[in-house]
């Protein structure tokens, strides 16, 4: 049964929704604090900059069909700035939308949010999800940062997650754009990704990071194989080395004593 909205009355009419209902129950209300809910165009919503940037198409199709037969149960969450609208959350939902060719949905529109709040809120949101790709919420993390400058400490109570959430994600997000792409397109393992961000610069390094690359490496299991033959020709050359130098020099005590 699909679901009944209120018609569209004018913007002097809209009241601040309540939170306190439990269908629109969100991750951290109080980041929506003074929204109002409305139906709006989907042509007239701007979709750019999301925090997620992996999709199934699968999944797309399967959220389609569902909101097709029930309608939508969580409304999109977009800001207004002058005359455009800015999906904010809910581009999965956006898709499914588009994909069945629905003209309009129910909608939270948020305004006068700077845009610190706005990255708060995309965050919080699309983490609360499962279907957020550990490299995307990572680099969610990292624009943060990089917007607002803010300290580990200052994004812990912005963002709403722990000390080593937010340090383990910079330290993904400071990898190289091939290998955060790789991640996602091969699935692997979020530990692999943090042991590569821990690991010195150099030949091994390297040598790991195009073996993500190339979709060889995707457990934690192969860095381990591979981190271990490493330390074995590492310790094969030191001995080699160490040889050269004792035979290059094997004379030279009895030269000096001659």
């Amino acid at each position: 049964m699909s679901k009944d909205f209120a018609p569209r009355v004018s913007k002097r009419e809209r009241k601040s929704i309540s939170f306190d209902d439990q269908l629109y129950r969100f991750s951290d209300s109080k980041l929506l604090e003074g929204a109002r809910l409305a139906e709006i165009k989907l042509k007239e919503i701007l979709v750019k900059e999301q925090v997620r940037t992996k999709f199934n198409d699968d999944s797309i199709r399967e959220l389609a069909n569902n909101i097709k037969a029930n309608g939508l149960i969580q409304p999109l969450v977009i800001h207004l700035k002058g005359a455009v609208y800015r999906l904010i959350c809910g581009e999965r939902r956006f898709r499914a939308m588009s994909l069945i060719e629905q003209e309009s949905a129910p909608c939270f529109i948020l305004e006068n949010k700077t845009d610190e709040e706005l990255m708060a809120i995309q965050f919080s949101e699309n983490s609360s999800r499962e279907e957020l790709h550990y490299v995307d919420k990572a680099d969610g993390i990292f624009n943060y940062h990089a917007a607002t400058q803010a300290s580990e400490r200052k994004i812990v109570e912005a963002l709403g997650i722990s000390k080593s959430e937010v340090h383990r994600g910079l330290l993904i997000a400071r990898l190289p754009q091939e290998v955060r792409e790789a991640a996602k397109k091969y699935d692997v393992e979020k530990y692999v990704l943090l042991e590569l961000g821990a690991l010195p610069p150099g030949p091994t390094k390297q040598k790991i990071e195009a073996k993500i690359i190339l979709g060889v490496i995707t457990k934690r299991n192969d860095l381990k194989k591979l981190l271990k033959q490493e330390s074995k020709d590492d310790a094969k050359i030191l001995k080699s080395a160490s040889q050269m130098m004792e035979e290059k020099f094997k004379g030279f005590d009895t030269e000096i004593l001659n």
